[in-house]
């Protein structure tokens, strides 16, 4: 997505995968729900960070790439959103990463995020360190960081009410959303709660500049 020209006629995508189950009905388009609410990334993973599901990154296969981005965000304070999810990804303010990542199997997102200044900067930076070549930095802990850096809280959202799996993992709505969306899935067979990613957002600090 950086600096591709394929994708310049594109305001948002959705990013998913093969052999997939979704268990509910989507009454809504929620591309329409995310420019009408203004958010940037959705998901229906979280890994514990558009999206479902969230999971906690394989340490060995990122050892420099909160190094990397520490010293990005030294360099760059400019592009540090004010309200940011820093406490989603780190647990001591910054210091360290806890490996939480969203899990970008399913993730809603605006082009127009992944084109601005502060993520070219930062996916620029990146790709200069061979991260990309000699480690394993995936899409998921880079979308993660950087959404979760350079968007506001406000502009995350959880789907909680989609029901979805991508073995092994899956995630089934509970309460009233598992009723209004007719699923066919197991409330109590589902990775984490649905509340714990909105509230890690919204109760943990932001990072102070």
């Amino acid at each position: 997505m950086s600096g591709d020209d394929h994708s310049r006629e594109e305001s948002e995508y959705l990013s998913n995968r093969p052999n997939v189950k979704f268990f509910c009905d989507v009454t809504y388009d929620p591309f329409l729900y995310m420019q009408d609410n203004h958010k940037t990334y959705g998901i229906v993973f979280f890994v514990d960070i558009g999206f479902t599901i969230s999971l906690v990154e394989w340490e060995a296969t990122i050892p420099t790439l909160w190094s990397t981005v520490k010293e990005f965000m030294h360099l760059h304070p400019e592009h540090i959103a004010k309200d940011n999810s820093m406490g989603f990804l780190s647990d001591n303010d910054g210091e360290g990463y806890n490996l939480c990542h969203f899990w970008s199997n399913f993730e809603i997102a605006d082009m127009d995020f992944w084109r601005g200044e502060a993520y070219q900067a930062f996916f620029d930076f990146l790709e200069s360190k061979g991260g990309f070549y000699y480690e394993r930095w995936g899409d998921a802990p880079v979308h993660s960081i950087a959404a979760a850096l350079f968007a506001n809280k406000s502009e995350i959202h959880f789907f909680r009410d989609i029901g979805y799996r991508h073995d092994p993992f899956q995630h089934c709505p509970q309460g009233d959303d598992w009723s209004r969306g007719k699923c066919a899935c197991d409330p109590d067979d589902s990775f984490g709660e649905s509340e714990d990613l909105a509230e890690r957002i919204a109760l943990n600090g932001r990072m102070r500049l």
